[in-house]
């Protein structure tokens, strides 16, 4: 599925597209190797690894990283596209550049720009609907391939109500939009969601918020898990470090963390590279 029209059949089929946090090529090929078909550049979580806001990443930024994700593996990579980078100038440029990369989809925000640091902490601030309209009309005239998938996410479920979700979104897809992605805060809401918006969705969830029978019920095509990967990583690493410094023992035996270690070329795709240089470097002695 590693192409925008892969993606786009799964979603008019109406599958259900997981899709975790991958950040990095290695990361994307633990997920392909698990059995995903997509992954997702988050903006949250890579101003986190870089130590920043997601507000203040550039465009080349999250772009490097995509291109990096989609040329080592065979994913769906759906990108963070935040607020577009700025006003519908910076919008239309921004989904060029990430459809460039290779990437099949791109997520675009109804926050206000410039996107504010306190968004980390659950305070967001919107902008009007025709604003986001905008933005909207003119990431579809920017994208070259008709495949690659735009997705409107609103965050009105909690800045607003329920009400103003379901207009905002229709109007979003009326602008365009191929999904919409909203955060449901209630059972009631996370069931109405399809019916009374009536196009695909995509949600952004940890992974396991329902089962796969249970996400399918509700009609959403497209789960986007932006953090359990890094917040999962980074437990696994501080207790390591912690109990080191603590006690002298990481918790893991020397013989296993070797083990994994010597798993990490073919991880990280080196075979071919190992073949190569069988066939053009290396000498039988």
């Amino acid at each position: 599925m590693a192409s925008a029209t892969g993606l786009r059949q799964a979603v008019s089929r109406g599958d259900v597209v997981y899709s975790p946090l991958a950040l990095d090529p290695l990361t994307a090929r633990i997920a392909q190797q698990c059995g995903f078909v997509s992954a997702y550049v988050s903006g949250g979580a890579l101003g986190y690894a870089y130590g920043v806001s997601e507000a203040l990443l550039t465009l080349t930024e999250v772009a490097d990283v995509t291109r990096r994700v989609v040329a080592q593996s065979d994913l769906a990579v759906i990108v963070d596209g935040g607020v577009g980078f700025g006003d519908p100038v910076h919008t239309y440029r921004a989904v060029q550049e990430i459809e460039a990369t290779g990437a099949s989809a791109i997520e675009i925000e109804d926050q206000v720009v410039p996107k504010r640091v306190s968004h980390h902490r659950g305070v967001e601030h919107l902008v009007t609907l025709e604003e986001m309209v905008q933005k909207i009309t003119q990431a579809v005239h920017a994208r070259k391939n008709e495949d690659f998938l735009i997705i409107a996410r609103t965050g009105a479920v909690k800045n607003e109500d329920w009400r103003s979700t379901v207009g905002r979104a229709r109007a979003y897809v009326q602008a365009g939009a191929d999904l919409i992605m909203l955060m449901p805060e209630t059972d009631d809401q996370w069931l109405r969601a399809r019916q009374e918006i009536g196009v695909p969705l995509a949600a952004i969830s940890v992974l396991n918020r329902f089962d796969t029978q249970g996400w399918a019920a509700r009609g959403f095509n497209i789960v986007i898990d932006p953090f359990t990967a890094q917040v999962l990583s980074v437990e696994a690493v501080r207790n390591a470090y912690s109990s080191f410094m603590t006690s002298g023992d990481m918790g893991r035996q020397p013989t296993d963390i070797f083990a994994l270690y010597r798993q990490l070329p073919t991880l990280a795709g080196l075979d071919p590279l190992f073949d190569i240089e069988r066939l053009t470097t290396e000498r039988d002695d």
